[in-house]
């Protein structure tokens, strides 16, 4: 989340049409059929609780977090929050040194 700025968001919608505007040659129904099979792989993998390794990019990662005690933030009260699986990505080296130099161009 960032704060002062306002985020953009790139919607499936969008990914489809990047999709179809690079790939020549596939129509907007296939580019989508692409994406939504990207998607369902990407699911069904993290779903047998495997990483995903996009080299270049960054790994997908499924994490168990253990019940712990947390409070409620209206009343003080403690809380059990309960066992939970997250789902985490850490960027690739590559990833990161691009984003900070966009983020940076007088790097």
């Amino acid at each position: 989340m960032t704060r002062g700025r306002k985020e953009k968001r790139t919607t499936k919608y969008e990914l489809v049409q990047a999709v179809y505007n690079r790939l020549g040659g596939l129509s907007k129904k296939e580019a989508a059929r692409l994406v939504d099979e990207i998607f369902d792989i990407m699911k069904e993998t993290l779903g047998r609780g495997e990483t995903i390794k996009v080299s270049g990019f960054g790994n997908f990662v499924l994490r168990d977090k253990h019940a712990r005690q947390g409070r409620n933030p209206q009343t003080g009260d403690p809380i059990t929050i309960g066992a939970r699986r997250v789902l985490t990505f850490k960027a690739s080296q590559l990833l990161k040194q691009l984003l900070n130099a966009e983020a940076d161009p007088d790097a």
